[in-house]
């Protein structure tokens, strides 16, 4: 008999952290040095806090493939976003490299098909929807927008219109949302969102916008602590120049540098 294939999950649930904090990160974009930024000016406890992502880990930046290993983090947990969704069609044969590479896309063209394959299997595990805690005091992550209330989204009956919505959507932060604001967020906990670059974490009835496009020219990473409400910002350029993509993951040993006697030249 073959190897069964898991059931994909839309919706993952997980428990109130009651011994750290919980992060919620923006659009990440390989841009992992501003990520490991953040995480130091937090004081990031990877025993105790947890991150999360609302998606869009992969492309624009130069280290989509440091961003996706972030997915073997016992700390770290991530909704699917649509550069994800991209990734997974163009090696299902679903869309075409060049569509992808035009959006962000272009840093797997050296990548061997088979190492692409497999970052396809471990993003097609990610849901499109992330609930935490309790229905007194929990929130949800989400990729681009949600219409609906806790209770439909946590049943995960997503039609293909309310995924390409999950994925996809804009209205919200574009103003073109269908109906009263009040009827598009009654019975929806807070729910981060990303996909839209804002200027500043901005809600939005009960969704919260977080991405502040750390891929632009003058867009930043940001991360908001749930607890408090408080948002940490870098941009990638700042992040570089203090040498964060030489920084390890919360929890890994620092790299030793090397001695003297042994260094090139010496």
């Amino acid at each position: 008999m073959g190897k069964s294939v898991p059931l994909y999950r839309p919706v993952r649930r997980l428990p109130e952290n009651r011994r750290g904090r919980d992060f919620v990160v923006g659009d990440l974009h390989g841009h992992t040095a501003a990520l490991r930024h953040l995480l130091r000016d937090v004081a990031f406890d990877p025993q105790e806090d947890r991150l999360l992502s609302v998606g869009d880990l992969v492309d624009r930046g130069e280290h989509s493939d440091q961003a996706i290993a972030l997915l073997e983090m016992p700390w770290f947990h991530a909704v699917r976003g649509n550069h994800e969704d991209m990734l997974i069609a163009v090696v299902d044969g679903a869309l075409e490299f060049s569509a992808w590479a035009k959006v962000g896309g272009d840093w797997a063209r050296g990548v061997p098909a088979d190492v692409l394959a497999d970052y396809a299997n471990r993003l097609r595990e990610l849901p499109l929807a992330l609930i935490v805690g309790g229905p007194d005091d929990g929130f949800n992550i989400v990729h681009a927008e949600f219409f609906g209330d806790d209770r439909t989204l946590g049943a995960g009956h997503f039609s293909e219109h309310v995924r390409q919505r999950l994925l996809w959507g804009r209205q919200l932060v574009g103003g073109t949302a269908p109906g009263k604001p009040e009827s598009l967020h009654k019975g929806l906990s807070t729910t981060y969102c990303g996909h839209t670059p804002v200027e500043r974490v901005t809600r939005i009835g009960s969704q919260l916008f977080i991405d502040t496009g750390v891929f632009t020219r003058t867009g930043q990473l940001t991360m908001v602590e749930h607890g408090t409400g408080e948002a940490f910002s870098i941009s990638a350029v700042d992040a570089e120049m203090a040498g964060a993509d030489q920084w390890p993951w919360p929890g890994e040993p620092a790299a030793e540098s090397p001695h003297p006697l042994d260094a090139p030249g010496a």
